[in-house]
């Protein structure tokens, strides 16, 4: 039944990008602002809604890991830091080497981001609490909660409280989300930005892609190796995340599913719960390709030289950037914009420039830092495993 329902979301999701693409062709503006109008609020839904889904499902996430949530929560921290960082040099060498030949006779082309139809109307949804505000107060309220006996009234209400927001999430979020991609890819597509970006720098996202799945493939081998389970059997099932992912171009938006497929890999309930949206928002393997792969291609075009000094700087600081960026649409490139002149010099054209290659092709990235977050929780369910059996 669970792989019926898998089908079933990933055609729906698939089915909403054609959609999407094909509205946005058909240059029908009533029915195109129709749906970027639902997007649109859709959108903010998700936005206050975020914060809410990592406060209880990370709370209740670590108060389960009980006397090991302390060192399950590091590891699960630096295993998102290394891996971060570690994509951002590995795209750093293989830029350094095949951008001289991709890049010799190319040339920036200027960019409209005002060009998309916009919604007949939105709802404003503030967020009660920022992304980062919910995950400090789910570190603090959780690793606490881990202390305490299971008969606890607040350790209780924290599990009703995630209940309510598991039940919004696959009654609400979850159904609606294939008519939200419909929206964001009409728009793209009516406005040209999908088809604009990708033909000046096609190559470029090309090189991204395929560094995207190198590094997938690493990350999942490592931790097959690690949990003694098959990476591409791995891989496959994480393949529904990844679709939801590419579409909504959000790690938050596509938490529920996240944790749906972890479990479909064998990772127990209360572990996947955990490190789903925790490394919704602190582990961004592919943000950090992109962003690295971009600011090095821009600053080529513009015929600036990039030191490994520089660069290695940059990528340290990246990793730490992505960790407080909030995983939603261009959350890591807006979190790594104060870097991107501060470290690299950008002036405001090339950040501007920066933003939109960044968010053109977002879904790719986010789509890796999705399925990526499936290896790290192989590795994190293994590990909690030891600890309890070395006690």
């Amino acid at each position: 039944m669970k792989k019926k329902n898998n089908l079933g979301l990933l055609l729906h999701i698939i089915l909403g990008i054609l959609a999407g693409i094909a509205i946005g062709f058909t240059g029908n503006e009533v029915l195109i602002r129709i749906f970027a109008t639902f997007s649109s609020i859709f959108g903010n839904l998700l936005k206050f809604t975020v914060p809410l889904l990592i406060l209880a499902f990370i709370t209740n996430g670590i108060a389960q890991l009980g006397g090991n949530s302390g060192k399950i929560l590091f590891a699960t921290i630096m295993l998102a830091y290394v891996s971060s960082i570690f994509a951002g040099f590995l795209a750093f060498f293989v830029n350094s080497n095949v951008f001289p030949y991709i890049l010799s006779n190319m040339s920036i082309g200027v960019l409209d981001p005002h060009s998309s139809l916009s919604a007949y109307f939105t709802i404003d949804m503030p967020p009660v609490l920022s992304v980062t505000s919910s995950l400090v107060l789910a570190f603090i309220l959780g690793v606490g909660l881990s202390k305490m006996n299971d008969s606890s009234v607040l350790k209780k209400s924290t599990y009703d409280f995630f209940v309510i927001i598991e039940n919004f999430i696959t009654k609400v979020i979850i159904p609606l989300l294939p008519i939200h991609i419909v929206g964001i890819f009409a728009t793209m597509t009516q406005s040209g930005q999908l088809f604009t970006i990708m033909g000046t720098f096609g190559k470029v996202f090309l090189l991204v892609i395929a560094l995207h799945f190198t590094a997938l493939m690493i990350q999942y081998a490592v931790a097959g190796i690690y949990a003694k389970k098959n990476p591409l059997e791995c891989i496959k099932n994480m393949l529904p995340a990844y679709f939801a992912a590419l579409g909504t171009q959000s790690s938050a938006a596509t938490i529920p599913i996240t944790i749906q497929q972890m479990k479909q890999n064998g990772i127990r309930n209360n572990i996947a719960e955990f490190t789903a949206p925790l490394c919704a928002n602190i582990h961004l393997s592919g943000s950090a390709i992109t962003l690295t792969t971009c600011a090095m291609a821009i600053l080529k075009l513009q015929g600036t030289e990039i030191p490994f000094s520089s660069m290695a700087g940059f990528i340290m600081m990246l990793g730490l950037m992505v960790v407080a960026a909030p995983g939603i649409p261009g959350g890591a490139v807006m979190a790594s914009l104060g870097i991107l002149e501060s470290m690299l010099g950008f002036s405001p054209e090339m950040l501007s420039l920066m933003i939109a290659l960044y968010i053109a092709q977002d879904s790719f990235g986010t789509a890796l830092n999705v399925t990526g977050d499936g290896a790290i929780a192989l590795i994190i369910d293994r590990h909690d495993q030891q600890l309890v059996v070395s006690k």
